[in-house]
């Protein structure tokens, strides 16, 4: 009989994680659709770049808010009921971007499938590291590799898409076929309800444990809780026009309701891990984010679709993270992140400079630099603050979110933005010619001011000439973007540095691990 129980547990446990691994991955193909048609809702709906940057971002931060939340609730709401809500955004979200028709309608499409991707790591990430108590690095980090599995299994299937209809290019059948295409997340959605709606899921480790509630809210601290409440009213005040004192006043009032009952600010190397995450999501998931668009021109040359560089690269990212226990287990997570960090700068800068096959090697590079950054962050919190539970371990990927969604999105767009007008500026001066005056004078509003963008309607009735002038600018604005960005991970390569020469002092990196009465035991690491 006991053999019998071991046997379903087991069976449970698989189904279960691998319902958790399709769950995230329907987030990766929806993330990698919108990647490659942006430029197609650009066209139809005559969207900036800084408004496109604007629906990437709205296609993360909201998960932020949804991650949280249920992160403070979901051990009394229960796993399932948030899958099960999670579930629910997926399908609303993809519906309504395939009828979307124009800017406002495709922002709040976005917004549900954000919220979708929120709740379903608010569930995922908990789940998986109670299962595997002693290898939360690992297991997260496979478990990791669903984000760019789904990359690839929807970007692949979006190139051959194109390859079917290449024939059929009036603007009925293009429309139609970007629609096609965002309801490819129906695929792995429906597949993990169907697993995971029968599933047992386990009981969070803190819980377990018997570890207060208002411990996890010490572990997160008033600090993190200042950081995730600004970021979201900053945001949510901007789009419902507040004013600044209104915005202020909300942030005082809601964390000091949070110091009230937490009365911490927080674990000091927890902390520095919230600073450190934006910039790391920033580096990952914004530059996914726009990769397609900023090497266009560079793959045009080579007569190839620039989606391929964003498949090549998180195929790289989907077969490393399967193998990610030796590694964790020689270097020790802190030290993969910081050669990690080395890695994607040095990618980033050569990106930035390399043109034809070249690109190719320069984005072998960043793939590999890029792989490790989120699931292993993800596995220090874990290992590291057991106490937080689902806050700790979900906070540090919706500050991730928030602040590449908020600001690092808009930010790249808006350098794309501001090069390609000054760019044009320079072009002027140099031969004559009145192409910013011309194409330039689209006034358009951010969280970074008042900005001069690209007028789609003016670029489209362009002659051809002026239309190569302006391709050619762009390509060079947006290359730029790359090497800017490359300031991001040098900064975390520091910071991981001073985190290993931290613990080096205090006998080496150990994960921790809770005792039947809710203590903390520092564990050599087992694999």
């Amino acid at each position: 009989m006991d053999n019998q129980q071991t046997a379903s547990s087991r069976s449970n446990d698989l189904i279960l994680f691998w319902g958790c691994f399709l769950a995230l991955m329907a987030a990766g193909v929806g993330f990698v659709v919108r990647a490659q048609i942006i430029g197609e809702w650009g066209s139809e709906f005559n969207l900036s770049s800084t408004q496109k940057g604007e629906i990437f971002g709205v296609g993360l931060w909201p998960a932020a808010i949804s991650m949280v939340l249920f992160s403070l609730v979901v051990d009394r709401v229960g796993y399932k009921n948030a899958m099960i809500f999670g579930f629910v955004c997926h399908m609303v979200g993809a519906i309504m971007t395939i009828f979307a028709k124009d800017y406002t309608t495709l922002y709040v499409a976005t917004f549900c499938m954000a919220l979708a991707q929120g709740t379903v790591e608010a569930y995922i990430n908990p789940a998986v590291a109670s299962l595997f108590k002693t290898e939360k690095t690992k297991w997260l980090t496979i478990l990791h590799a669903s984000w760019p599995v789904g990359m690839v299994f929807g970007g692949v299937l979006v190139i051959g898409l194109d390859g079917i209809f290449a024939g059929d290019q009036t603007a009925e059948s293009m429309s139609w076929l970007w629609q096609l295409k965002v309801a490819l997340i129906f695929i792995p959605a429906v597949a993990y309800f169907v697993m995971l709606i029968r599933s047992k899921f386990p009981v969070d480790e803190r819980v377990e444990a018997g570890v207060p509630y208002q411990e996890m809210l010490k572990e997160f601290g008033i600090i993190g809780a200042l950081i995730v409440i600004a970021l979201i009213s900053a945001e949510l005040g901007t789009h419902l026009g507040l004013s600044s004192t209104i915005i202020i006043g909300t942030v005082v009032v809601l964390t000091a309701v949070y110091a009230y009952f937490a009365r911490s600010l927080g674990n000091p190397i927890f902390l520095i891990l919230v600073i450190v995450m934006i910039p790391l999501a920033t580096t990952e998931l914004g530059t996914d984010s726009w990769i397609t668009s900023l090497m266009e021109p560079e793959f045009a040359k080579l007569g190839m679709d620039s989606l391929w560089l964003l498949i090549y690269t998180s195929a790289i990212m989907a077969v490393l993270r399967f193998f990610a226990g030796p590694l964790v287990h020689r270097l020790s997570p802190l030290g993969l992140l910081a050669i990690s960090a080395l890695v994607a700068a040095g990618g980033l800068i050569f990106l930035s400079k390399a043109t034809g096959a070249v690109i190719l090697a320069a984005a072998t590079l960043y793939g590999v630099g890029k792989t490790f950054f989120w699931p292993t962050m993800l596995g220090v919190v874990a290992e590291r603050f057991p106490k937080g539970g689902a806050l700790t371990l979900n906070g540090i990927s919706a500050i991730g979110l928030l602040g590449v969604g908020i600001v690092g999105s808009v930010f790249l767009g808006n350098i794309q933005d501001n090069a390609t007008y000054n760019g044009a500026e320079a072009y002027d001066a140099a031969n004559g010619t009145a192409i910013q005056e011309t194409y330039m004078g689209l006034e358009k509003r951010g969280i970074f001011g008042k900005y001069q963008a690209l007028d789609q309607d003016k670029y489209s009735q362009a002659p051809e000439a002026d239309k190569a002038t302006i391709d050619n600018i762009q390509a060079e604005s947006n290359k730029s973007a790359l090497a800017t960005v490359a300031l991001f991970p040098v900064f975390m390569l520091v910071v991981y540095i001073g985190l290993i020469l931290y613990f080096r002092s205090r006998g080496g990196y150990k994960p921790i691990l809770l005792d039947e009465n809710g203590n903390e035991v520092e564990v050599e690491k087992q694999h």
